[in-house]
This record gives structure tokens, sequence and C-alpha cells, in this order.
């Protein structure tokens, strides 16, 4: 089969080659998965650069979010069928086929499509989490959302408007400024052309917001933590911008707010259960027509390399999945 390896640490366009190597072969609890759809993600770009907190052996195959059909199954395994249509998160998703554990694969609705499902699981889970889990977010509390038009982003502006919440996101530049409006936001605001602090503030009648979803870090972070209202919650996603941000502890105290990490799968390795009831709630919020991933693009596998890319560098909008079948 064709596969992208990362044969060392670096930038993807020096790391990666594309491979013909074996197939997969499953073991006593696993399926092996065809692969129809695979979505990108800017910590898989991290983990080919050794900047993600897992650090697989050398070579790996990147990609996460894995959509497709059953192919094989394991002698244990009783839960999937060759011919179903399933969903997986792990590793190997840039190939034409992967193993993947049957206790972490999920049946895929038949409303949904192989992209749509490849664009779900971890952003919306992460998301869900983030939510409902963490902020313990209720109708008509204030949201702000930064990188507002990315990934991660679009899945916060569709659950927090399906969760009640009066939603605002950050974005740079107007296109993207006008996708976070598209997508049901309240309020979008170009973070290159405003005052973040002064702006927010005065969108919120100078209270600030309930909770901020926030994915950039840096200098990003370190104005919106002074837009928290009284009691808010500061949702820690992760660091696009390169810089882990401090938080003096004394403006925690003052405006009696609370920063909260969210790291997913750290949690689902405690509760691993926590992985099926993240799927089911995306899957109930789908097909109550709450969310619908907005993909960018959807591109061969011979392009994984320059979509990684493009995630890095910000030109994208939404998802970018792969299919591995197209061998354009």
């Amino acid at each position: 089969m064709r596969a992208w390896q990362v044969h060392d640490l670096g930038e993807p366009r020096d790391v990666m080659s594309l491979d013909v190597i074996d197939d997969p072969s499953p073991g006593p609890d696993d399926v092996i998965i065809e692969l129809e759809a695979c979505g990108l993600k800017f910590p898989d770009r991290l983990q080919i650069q050794g900047g993600y907190q897992v650090k697989p052996p050398l070579p790996f195959i990147p990609g996460g979010e894995i959509a497709g059909t059953v192919s094989e199954v394991g002698k244990n395994v009783t839960s999937h069928n060759v011919g179903d249509r399933v969903l997986s998160m792990g590793m190997g998703g840039l190939a034409e086929f992967t193993k993947a554990k049957a206790s972490e694969t999920f049946a895929i609705p038949d409303a949904m499509s192989f992209n749509q499902a490849a664009c779900l699981l971890t952003n919306y889970g992460t998301t869900v989490f983030a939510l409902e889990n963490r902020a313990k977010l209720v109708a008509g509390e204030t949201m702000l959302v930064t990188a507002a038009a990315g990934g991660v982003g679009t899945a916060a502006i569709q659950v927090g408007k399906a969760l009640g919440a009066n939603v605002m996101g950050l974005a740079g530049g107007p296109e993207k400024v006008q996708t976070v409006l598209d997508l049901g936001a309240d309020a979008a605001f170009d973070y290159k052309e405003v005052d973040i602090v002064d702006t927010v503030r005065g969108a919120t009648d100078g209270r600030g917001v309930d909770v901020c979803y926030e994915a950039v870090g840096g200098d990003t972070f370190d104005q919106v933590r002074r837009c928290m209202a009284w009691d808010g919650r500061l949702l820690v996603i992760g660091f696009t911008s390169g810089r882990i941000p401090d938080a003096p502890a004394n403006h925690i105290l003052l405006k009696n707010y609370a920063i909260l990490g969210v790291h997913w799968g750290a949690w689902l390795i405690r509760e691993p259960e926590g992985l099926e009831q993240n799927w089911s709630r995306i899957c109930e919020l789908f097909e109550t027509g709450h969310i619908d991933p907005l993909i960018h693009s959807v591109r061969p596998l011979k392009e994984a390399v320059e979509s990684l890319e493009d995630i890095g560098s910000r030109k994208t909008v939404g998802k970018v999945v792969i299919n591995p079948k197209d061998q354009s």
C-alpha cells in the first residue's frame, strides 16, 4: 500500500516520504480499515515536528482522524463486520489501509459522509469536552472563540450556539471574519484590525465574556484574559502561535476567573469510556442539525505534505481532508 511515513522529526516537507509498504495485519482485537478520508489537524504537524506531547517511534504514519470501511477483523472482534462504515482516532490515516483498535472504532451514521466523519471526532470531541465537561457552559452565557475560522474554532462556534451561548469570534482578515459569521456567530472581529480588549469589552457592555475558548496562546492569550467576566472560565486549548503564555495570579484573583486546561486526549486515557460518550453526543448534534463541519478542501494522498504546510501557515479555513483513494 501507499503511505506517508515520517522518518525523522522536522518540517513535513523535509522528513516525510510517500512510500510503498506492506499492508497492515490485524491483531486479535483490531480491525483493518480501508481509508476513504483522513482529516488533518494542527497537532499532526506538531507531532511531525516533534513538538507534540505524544511522540511515536520512528518511522510512523501520521493522520489520526480516520474514516473508511472495515476490510478485515481480528479473531476476537464482535463489534464490527467487514463492510461496516467506521470512524477511528489514532494513527496511520495518511495511508490506503490502517489498523485500529476495535474498541476505539465507531459506526458512522448513514446520513454522515466519510469526509464529514473525518472532520468531527477530534475537533468536536475536544469542543464538547471543553464546553460541557470543563466550562459547563449554559444557555445565555457569552463566549469568545480565538482562531475562530480554524478547525477547532469552527467547531466551538457551532457547539457553543447549540448550547445556547452568545458567541463571538476572532479571526484574521475579512474573509475569515465573514466565515465566522456565516457559521452562526453573533459577532466576529478581525484581530489584526481591532484592539481585542476594547472591542470585546465594548461588545459586552464592559462586562467581559463568561467563557473564552483559547487555542492561540502568545499575545492573544495575554489580551483575552483581560476580557474575562467575573466568574469566567478561560479554556486553554492549545498554542498555535508557538509561544506558551504566563498568567499573573493576582489578575486571576482580582477578577475571580478560572483558567482551565483542556487536554482531551489525556482525559480519554483516564476515562476511556468518554470517547464513545463524546462520539454519541457529536452524532446527536449532527443528526439534529446543530453541527456540520466546515471543510476547506478534499485533496489526494499525494498532497498531504502541502496540506500540512498550508495548515501551519494558516492558509486554510476549517478542515482539510485527504482522500487516499484519489490517485490524481
